[in-house]
Protein backbone atom coordinates (compact mmCIF):
# COMPACT_ATOMS: atom_id res chain seq x y z
CA UNK A 1 0.00 0.00 0.00
CA UNK A 2 1.41 3.42 -0.99
CA UNK A 3 1.48 6.29 1.45
CA UNK A 4 -0.58 9.22 0.60
CA UNK A 5 2.61 11.49 -0.56
CA UNK A 6 3.76 8.53 -2.46
CA UNK A 7 0.17 8.22 -4.11
CA UNK A 8 0.42 11.97 -4.82
CA UNK A 9 3.37 11.83 -7.02
CA UNK A 10 2.88 8.81 -8.63
CA UNK A 11 -0.27 10.87 -9.84
CA UNK A 12 1.19 13.81 -10.55
CA UNK A 13 4.04 11.89 -12.73
CA UNK A 14 0.89 10.29 -14.45
CA UNK A 15 -0.55 13.46 -15.23
CA UNK A 16 2.58 15.50 -16.46
CA UNK A 17 3.61 12.57 -18.81
CA UNK A 18 -0.07 11.81 -20.01
CA UNK A 19 -0.16 15.36 -21.25
CA UNK A 20 3.29 16.39 -22.05
CA UNK A 21 4.88 12.73 -23.15
CA UNK A 22 7.61 13.45 -20.72
CA UNK A 23 8.01 13.33 -17.03
CA UNK A 24 7.95 16.64 -14.46
CA UNK A 25 11.61 17.83 -13.20
CA UNK A 26 12.64 16.85 -9.14
CA UNK A 27 12.01 20.72 -8.58
CA UNK A 28 8.67 20.47 -10.44
CA UNK A 29 7.56 17.55 -7.95
CA UNK A 30 8.81 19.50 -5.10
CA UNK A 31 6.89 22.30 -5.40
CA UNK A 32 3.09 19.93 -6.31
CA UNK A 33 3.80 18.47 -3.37
CA UNK A 34 4.92 21.16 -1.09
CA UNK A 35 7.90 19.47 0.14
CA UNK A 36 10.90 21.51 1.52
CA UNK A 37 13.71 19.74 -0.21
CA UNK A 38 14.35 17.52 -3.46
CA UNK A 39 15.80 14.03 -1.05
CA UNK A 40 12.54 14.25 0.14
CA UNK A 41 11.21 13.43 -3.98
CA UNK A 42 14.35 10.88 -3.66
CA UNK A 43 12.74 9.06 -1.04
CA UNK A 44 9.79 8.64 -2.64
CA UNK A 45 11.01 7.56 -5.74
CA UNK A 46 12.98 5.40 -4.41
CA UNK A 47 10.09 3.60 -2.52
CA UNK A 48 7.58 3.93 -5.69
CA UNK A 49 10.69 2.17 -8.08
CA UNK A 50 11.48 -0.38 -4.99
CA UNK A 51 6.96 -1.12 -4.83
CA UNK A 52 7.05 -2.01 -8.72
CA UNK A 53 5.42 1.19 -9.70
CA UNK A 54 7.95 3.23 -11.64
CA UNK A 55 11.16 2.58 -13.13
CA UNK A 56 14.17 4.56 -13.55
CA UNK A 57 16.15 4.11 -16.59
CA UNK A 58 20.34 4.50 -15.97
CA UNK A 59 22.64 7.00 -17.79
CA UNK A 60 19.50 9.54 -19.08
CA UNK A 61 18.61 12.58 -17.16
CA UNK A 62 15.32 12.50 -15.76
CA UNK A 63 14.17 9.09 -17.39
CA UNK A 64 11.07 7.37 -15.07
CA UNK A 65 9.23 5.05 -16.64
CA UNK A 66 5.65 4.15 -15.02
CA UNK A 67 5.25 0.55 -14.60
CA UNK A 68 1.93 0.18 -13.51
CA UNK A 69 -0.59 2.31 -11.02
CA UNK A 70 -2.91 1.27 -8.31
CA UNK A 71 -6.48 0.50 -8.87
CA UNK A 72 -7.13 4.12 -7.09
CA UNK A 73 -5.41 5.41 -10.61
CA UNK A 74 -7.25 3.90 -12.60
CA UNK A 75 -5.18 0.86 -12.99
CA UNK A 76 -5.47 -2.67 -13.01
CA UNK A 77 -3.72 -5.91 -11.57
CA UNK A 78 -1.15 -7.12 -13.84
CA UNK A 79 -1.54 -4.63 -16.43
CA UNK A 80 1.91 -1.89 -16.97
CA UNK A 81 1.45 1.30 -18.21
CA UNK A 82 3.56 2.98 -20.80
CA UNK A 83 4.16 6.75 -21.24
CA UNK A 84 3.56 7.75 -24.93
CA UNK A 85 7.22 7.75 -25.39
CA UNK A 86 8.71 6.02 -28.25
CA UNK A 87 12.49 5.00 -28.19
CA UNK A 88 14.20 3.12 -30.69
CA UNK A 89 14.45 3.66 -34.83
CA UNK A 90 11.57 5.99 -35.80
CA UNK A 91 8.76 4.55 -38.38
CA UNK A 92 9.16 5.78 -41.94
CA UNK A 93 5.25 4.38 -42.90
CA UNK A 94 2.12 3.76 -41.02
CA UNK A 95 1.40 0.02 -39.41
CA UNK A 96 -1.25 -1.97 -39.94
CA UNK A 97 -3.64 -3.13 -37.05
CA UNK A 98 -2.95 -5.54 -34.74
CA UNK A 99 -4.03 -9.58 -35.55
CA UNK A 100 -6.15 -9.06 -32.11
CA UNK A 101 -8.30 -6.23 -34.52
CA UNK A 102 -7.59 -3.51 -32.31
CA UNK A 103 -6.54 -0.29 -34.47
CA UNK A 104 -2.96 0.14 -33.39
CA UNK A 105 -2.08 2.35 -36.35
CA UNK A 106 0.17 5.10 -36.90
CA UNK A 107 -0.18 8.40 -38.56
CA UNK A 108 2.25 10.28 -40.75
CA UNK A 109 2.83 13.59 -39.68
CA UNK A 110 4.80 15.98 -41.56
CA UNK A 111 8.25 16.68 -39.79
CA UNK A 112 9.27 20.60 -40.10
CA UNK A 113 12.83 20.65 -39.82
CA UNK A 114 14.38 21.58 -36.64
CA UNK A 115 13.11 23.69 -33.82
CA UNK A 116 15.81 25.07 -31.16
CA UNK A 117 16.11 24.04 -27.71
CA UNK A 118 18.13 26.94 -26.94
CA UNK A 119 18.84 30.21 -29.08
CA UNK A 120 15.89 30.62 -31.20
CA UNK A 121 16.63 29.62 -34.67
CA UNK A 122 14.63 30.70 -37.62
CA UNK A 123 10.83 30.27 -38.09
CA UNK A 124 9.75 27.30 -39.32
CA UNK A 125 7.65 27.09 -41.76
CA UNK A 126 8.18 24.06 -44.85
CA UNK A 127 7.97 20.38 -44.22
CA UNK A 128 11.21 17.97 -44.92
CA UNK A 129 9.50 14.39 -45.06
CA UNK A 130 7.23 12.58 -42.66
CA UNK A 131 7.26 10.67 -39.63
CA UNK A 132 4.88 8.01 -38.54
CA UNK A 133 3.69 8.39 -35.15
CA UNK A 134 0.89 6.09 -33.20
CA UNK A 135 -2.35 7.63 -32.92
CA UNK A 136 -2.27 7.14 -29.30
CA UNK A 137 0.20 9.81 -28.71
CA UNK A 138 -2.05 12.40 -30.56
CA UNK A 139 -3.37 14.85 -27.93
CA UNK A 140 -7.33 16.04 -28.74
CA UNK A 141 -8.50 17.78 -31.53
CA UNK A 142 -6.82 19.60 -34.08
CA UNK A 143 -4.09 18.86 -36.73
CA UNK A 144 -0.76 17.81 -35.11
CA UNK A 145 3.48 18.11 -36.53
CA UNK A 146 6.07 16.99 -35.68
CA UNK A 147 9.77 18.28 -35.32
CA UNK A 148 13.63 17.77 -34.67
CA UNK A 149 14.99 19.17 -31.47
CA UNK A 150 18.25 21.51 -32.12
CA UNK A 151 20.39 22.03 -28.69
CA UNK A 152 19.98 20.93 -24.83
CA UNK A 153 17.88 23.75 -23.41
CA UNK A 154 15.28 21.34 -22.28
CA UNK A 155 17.47 18.78 -21.43
CA UNK A 156 15.98 18.68 -17.38
CA UNK A 157 12.40 17.94 -19.04
CA UNK A 158 14.17 15.47 -20.71
CA UNK A 159 14.05 16.43 -24.06
CA UNK A 160 17.50 16.13 -25.35
CA UNK A 161 19.06 17.04 -29.01
CA UNK A 162 17.92 14.78 -31.73
CA UNK A 163 14.30 13.73 -30.69
CA UNK A 164 11.61 14.45 -32.35
CA UNK A 165 8.73 16.15 -30.69
CA UNK A 166 5.29 15.80 -31.25
CA UNK A 167 3.37 19.47 -31.08
CA UNK A 168 -0.31 19.93 -31.42
CA UNK A 169 -1.63 23.58 -33.13
CA UNK A 170 -2.73 25.43 -30.87
CA UNK A 171 -2.65 29.10 -29.80
CA UNK A 172 -3.44 28.62 -26.36
CA UNK A 173 -1.19 27.46 -23.56
CA UNK A 174 -1.52 27.30 -20.06
CA UNK A 175 1.50 28.17 -17.44
CA UNK A 176 4.27 25.19 -17.33
CA UNK A 177 2.94 24.31 -20.67
CA UNK A 178 5.97 23.31 -23.45
CA UNK A 179 4.89 25.20 -26.57
CA UNK A 180 6.43 26.07 -29.41
CA UNK A 181 7.15 29.57 -29.86
CA UNK A 182 7.44 32.45 -32.33
CA UNK A 183 9.30 35.15 -31.13
CA UNK A 184 8.62 38.49 -32.57
CA UNK A 185 7.58 37.03 -36.09
CA UNK A 186 10.62 35.37 -36.90
CA UNK A 187 12.14 32.96 -34.42
CA UNK A 188 11.07 29.78 -33.37
CA UNK A 189 11.79 27.93 -30.06
CA UNK A 190 10.89 24.96 -28.08
CA UNK A 191 9.95 26.43 -23.92
CA UNK A 192 7.49 26.36 -21.33
CA UNK A 193 5.39 28.83 -21.15
CA UNK A 194 4.49 31.54 -18.46
CA UNK A 195 2.24 34.18 -18.88
CA UNK A 196 2.36 36.90 -16.18
CA UNK A 197 0.25 40.01 -16.81
CA UNK A 198 1.17 41.39 -20.69
CA UNK A 199 4.35 39.78 -20.40
CA UNK A 200 5.28 36.09 -21.22
CA UNK A 201 8.37 33.93 -19.83
CA UNK A 202 9.75 31.45 -22.41
CA UNK A 203 11.75 29.56 -19.73
CA UNK A 204 14.23 26.89 -20.53
CA UNK A 205 14.90 23.56 -18.22
CA UNK A 206 18.39 23.98 -18.26
CA UNK A 207 20.19 26.33 -16.05
CA UNK A 208 22.90 27.44 -18.21
CA UNK A 209 20.23 29.13 -19.91
CA UNK A 210 18.24 32.57 -18.99
CA UNK A 211 14.50 32.54 -18.67
CA UNK A 212 13.40 35.17 -21.77
CA UNK A 213 10.64 37.63 -20.99
CA UNK A 214 8.97 39.88 -23.90
CA UNK A 215 5.66 41.44 -24.08
CA UNK A 216 2.58 39.56 -25.00
CA UNK A 217 2.53 40.90 -28.52
CA UNK A 218 6.03 39.52 -29.17
CA UNK A 219 5.27 35.98 -28.59
CA UNK A 220 2.82 34.03 -30.08
CA UNK A 221 2.05 30.61 -29.40
CA UNK A 222 1.94 27.90 -32.48
CA UNK A 223 1.62 24.59 -30.58
CA UNK A 224 1.80 22.14 -27.28
CA UNK A 225 4.06 19.49 -27.25
CA UNK A 226 1.98 15.76 -26.72
CA UNK A 227 4.70 13.43 -27.45
CA UNK A 228 8.08 12.76 -27.92
CA UNK A 229 10.15 10.18 -30.07
CA UNK A 230 13.51 9.29 -29.37
CA UNK A 231 16.43 7.34 -31.55
CA UNK A 232 19.36 5.87 -30.06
Amino acid sequence: MLTRKQLDLLEFIHKRVQRDGVPPSFDEMKVALDLRSKSGIHRLITALEERGFIRRLAHRARAIEIVKLPESLGGEAGRGFSPRVIEGDRPSAPRPANADGVEHYAVELPLMGRIAAGVPIEAISHASNNVAVPATMLSGQGEHYALEVKGDSMIEAGINSGDVVIIRETQAADNGDIVVALVEDHEATLKRYFRNGKSIALEAANPAYETRVFPEDKVKVQGRLVGLIRTY
